[in-house]
């Protein structure tokens, strides 16, 4: 029989409960179980709200708590999905489990079902893994309401129209590298040397109109217009050039200077550059008395390429010599020289998007494009085309450009700049693709080659400010002739 005051020494010797270390503002009572239902209904509050988790991170369960979704009851063949209280099974439970067996088979112990869960020898697991998927990587999520987001898949490359949507004949254009015969104003006026005549084509009607006939005893080597208005500069084999006014048809003067033919000419305003076989190049003032300001001397032979750049500050020159100069606004000595090149540079051509980018490209010993910063007075890149380059220009609405050859593939290359790659090759002349000229709106090239034909070519896209179709020879499909 228990002792009654052994047994009150042990209640009184016992040790009392032992009390949780709480803030002072926090009572025991706090504690208490009559309180857990309103913090429960707080929890179920937050657990409801519309909080979404990141697509990527991990979520664990609460303590040590298994994962429902996360856990492998299959591998005891124990169902995760809750029954009724007749022990049916779940429909859509049933539905996903046929979808499965109809996708992929029936699952077996050496066949892993692709939409179960992860391969793991415990029953429970206490992590569930998200995955995100493809079109949450983007930074705006799956917000469809997001204004100018699209989120469709990646457009295919733009394909370039192999064929011209027109051709030209143009007898007696000649086969001369060293002659640029073809310029396209910004008045959507096309200007063409043939022979001793110079012919315009109005791109928007189509009318053909003869300019000048400059006789027996002379022929066109170049024409240019100015940037702006109807000035038409014509540079003849006798080493004169004559500037016309094209609206009205009528010679406005004509300078003197050169002693030998004029192949090439380039506007930079009011100013007029002329180069020629005479290895020298003239700065001509229109509006002043004289024939020319200043004369640059540099080239070895034959001046065959020039081009201003987009800001009027840098005139590059190529000549015969296999140089490339680039002289500034007052300098009569080139300030930089380029002599890469192993063949005559008559393509030159300046960036409109990244300023003192210049390309440039060799004839039929060299076949390079090369490209130089200016600005830094670097060689930037080199790409060998395999086979004479005899023209160049930039797209005005991309970072691209194209080029057009002679020997011995007389074909047209659309590069998509830096990376260079091709983004199309035009073939249909038989001859050299001696002449290139470009649209004012950008989109289209004409080529001109020894084949007697100018071809028109759709290769670039409009700017992306302007949604109605070129204007330019929509009218006119098929061919025609220029005289």
């Amino acid at each position: 029989m228990d002792d009654p005051t052994l047994s009150n020494q042990r209640i009184q010797s016992a040790p009392a409960t032992p009390r949780l270390n709480l803030p002072s503002t926090m009572s025991d009572s706090s504690l208490h179980l009559e309180n857990l239902p309103s913090r429960t209904m707080r929890i179920n509050r937050l657990l409801n709200s519309n909080y979404n988790s990141s697509p990527s991170r991990t979520i664990y369960s609460d303590r040590f708590i298994p994962s429902r979704s996360g856990s492998n009851f299959a591998l005891f063949d124990i169902s995760n999905s809750p029954t009724s209280a007749e022990g049916k099974e779940d429909g859509s439970g049933t539905y996903h489990s046929l979808l499965r067996a109809a996708l992929f088979g029936p699952v077996t112990p050496d066949k892993k079902d692709p939409l179960g869960p992860p391969a793991c020898r415990n029953i429970f697991r206490y992590k569930t893994e998200t995955k995100r998927p493809l079109h949450s990587l983007s930074p705006f999520g799956l917000d469809e309401s997001v204004p100018g987001i699209s989120h469709s898949p990646v457009k295919a490359p733009r394909k370039v129209p192999r064929t011209p949507y027109k051709v030209l004949d143009a007898p007696a254009l000649q086969d001369d590298f060293y002659l640029n015969l073809v310029d396209w104003s910004s008045n959507n006026v096309l200007a063409v040397g043939l022979g001793n005549c110079v012919y315009l084509w109005n791109a928007c009607s189509s009318k053909v109109t003869k300019l000048c006939d400059l006789g027996i005893d002379d022929s066109v080597c170049s024409v240019g217009w100015a940037q702006r208005g109807t000035h038409l500069a014509v540079g003849t084999s006798n080493g004169k050039v004559q500037i016309w006014d094209a609206s009205r048809c009528r010679r406005v003067r004509t300078m003197e200077g050169h002693r030998l033919r004029v192949g090439a000419l380039a506007w930079s305003s009011s100013l007029l550059s002329s180069g020629s076989r005479d290895k020298s190049i003239l700065q001509r003032d229109i509006r002043a008395q004289d024939d020319f300001a200043s004369k640059l001397s540099g080239h070895k032979s034959e001046v065959c390429g020039l081009k201003w750049s987009y800001d009027n500050r840098e005139l590059a020159s190529g000549g015969n010599d296999n140089k490339l100069f680039v002289w500034n606004q007052h300098s009569t000595q080139p300030i930089l020289k380029y002599c890469d090149h192993t063949a005559a540079v008559k393509a030159i051509a300046w960036s409109p998007h990244l300023h003192g980018l210049l390309a440039s490209g060799g004839g039929t010993a060299d076949r390079c494009i090369r490209f130089w910063n200016t600005t830094t007075n670097t060689h930037l890149s080199c790409m060998d085309t395999g086979s004479q380059v005899c023209n160049l220009v930039w797209s005005k609405n991309v970072n691209e450009l194209v080029s057009t050859h002679g020997y011995s593939q007389n074909q047209i290359i659309v590069w998509r700049y830096p990376m260079m790659s091709k983004l199309a090759t035009l073939t249909g002349h038989t001859y050299r693709v001696l002449y290139l000229a470009i649209s004012p709106d950008g989109q289209t090239i004409v080529t001109g080659a020894g084949d007697e034909t100018l071809r028109f070519w759709n290769v670039f896209p409009s700017p992306k400010s302007q949604n109605t179709d070129s204007e330019i020879g929509a009218s006119s499909l098929g061919r025609t002739t220029i005289r």
